[in-house]
């Protein structure tokens, strides 16, 4: 890495910084990119325009899935088999023995739930699901159920899956703080050229980058970057979300999906707390694809009635409810289908990156450095970084009061 000041056009002061690689984006996969790469002796910088995790990282529901819920049709399908050794790795991780130290993440929950209701449709989808990945999915006796599914009105099965949930934040926080020193908050980029570009940091001050590879791993972010890079591939695609939030007179965390006749769970139900210390249901799955073509207030009652439906105990009349709009961001695919695995590409020095899930960013880590190493690309090691912004970690969405309708 060699670092100067120049001149510019304008006779403004600009920093020059040259390192091995650059990377937009500071996210789950962005930093986890960025760790993978600077242990490996890659002299890496991450450029990052809001708070790390600000993007899809933060309004994930945090399942390190291992492929059990996309099993539901009784059979393995490519999106099963490509995530299936996720959870080994994270769970390593976390343990502080695996390829990075994750030991300062927050664990909400050691594992999952899936629950059947009495309908034939639900109860065979648990069945097949429990018998095409055996291992991973076991029925739960009545006394070691969450609370929740105890109650005397429940009817249905519950099963276990060996798969962690994650709070999204502490990740990042433990992915970005041994790494601080590599990432620098920007205001905008201009002047891009080839391997070449100016960027103004947060503070105000310019620096003129060099870097022999150039990574994107911004999500959303990727399309305008390629358009300001002068690339037309890859394309993207967004698969949107209308996800739910509800606080209230919950019983407890809970951390379930509830089988449906599709593929994808009818609810999936994800738990944090506010800055009020308030229990929160997170709910996905189902409802919140179909969420897309309702109003706020649609989604809202069909929650609603969705929750009175599988858990009609519930004191219902306390609850306070807010939705979230998402856009997942992916490579495109033939007619919008959902891409089986993560996914890179690369053109003049550019490599394009989405991990599709979060689960995945360790494998896309992976097929990057790998890339990488075949190339030989230069190594500078580390060395220190001059002084310049540091972003800040995001919050998560239900811990922002103006998110909640009043």
């Amino acid at each position: 890495m060699t670092i100067m000041t120049i001149s510019d056009s304008k006779n403004n002061k600009a920093n020059q910084l040259n390192v091995d690689v650059v990377i937009f984006g500071g996210g789950i996969a962005g930093l986890w990119l960025l760790a993978r790469l600077r242990q490996a002796g890659y002299q890496t910088l991450l450029l990052e325009i809001e708070s790390l995790g600000a993007g899809q990282t933060r309004y994930s529901q945090g399942i390190i899935h291992g492929g059990t819920k996309y099993a539901l049709t009784g059979k393995l399908t490519a999106s099963s088999e490509s995530i299936f050794a996720m959870p080994k790795i994270w769970r390593d991780c976390l343990q502080g023995k695996g390829e990075l130290d994750l030991s300062s993440a927050m664990v909400l929950s050691e594992h999952q739930y899936m629950w059947s209701t009495p309908s034939l449709m639900s109860r065979l989808s648990g069945f097949f699901a429990s018998r095409i990945v055996r291992g991973r999915m076991v029925a739960v006796k009545k006394n070691d159920r969450p609370a929740v599914f105890q109650n005397k009105k429940f009817k249905g099965k519950v099963y276990q899956l060996d798969e962690p949930v994650l709070e999204a934040a502490s990740v990042i926080n433990a992915l970005a703080t041994p790494n601080m020193n590599n990432i620098m908050q920007i205001k905008l980029m201009t002047k891009f050229s080839e391997n070449q570009f100016n960027v103004e940091a947060a503070d105000g001050e310019t620096w003129n980058i060099t870097a022999e590879k150039i990574i994107l791993s911004a999500g959303k972010g990727n399309a305008a970057l390629l358009k300001q890079m002068g690339r037309t591939v890859p394309e993207m695609q967004l698969r949107p979300l209308q996800m739910v939030m509800v606080r209230g007179g919950l019983p407890e965390k809970l951390y379930a999906h509830c089988l449906g006749a599709s593929v994808n769970p009818r609810i999936t139900i994800t738990s944090g707390e506010d800055k009020q210390g308030n229990i929160v249901w997170y709910l996905g799955g189902q409802l919140a694809e179909e969420g897309i073509h309702r109003t706020s207030k649609e989604q809202i009652n069909k929650a609603k009635k969705e929750l009175q439906s599988l858990m009609p105990w519930l004191n219902f009349s306390v609850m306070q409810w807010a939705t979230l709009n998402i856009d997942r961001a992916e490579p495109k695919q033939k007619e919008g289908q959902r891409p089986a695995t993560s996914f890179y590409f690369e053109e003049n020095n550019i490599i394009t990156t989405w991990p599709t899930k979060l689960a995945l960013a360790p494998n896309l880590a992976n097929d990057v450095l790998k890339r990488l190493e075949k190339q030989n690309v230069t190594k500078s090691a580390a060395m220190e970084m001059p002084e310049f912004s540091h972003a800040s970690i995001a919050d998560l969405p239900w811990q922002e009061e103006d998110k909640w309708q009043h």
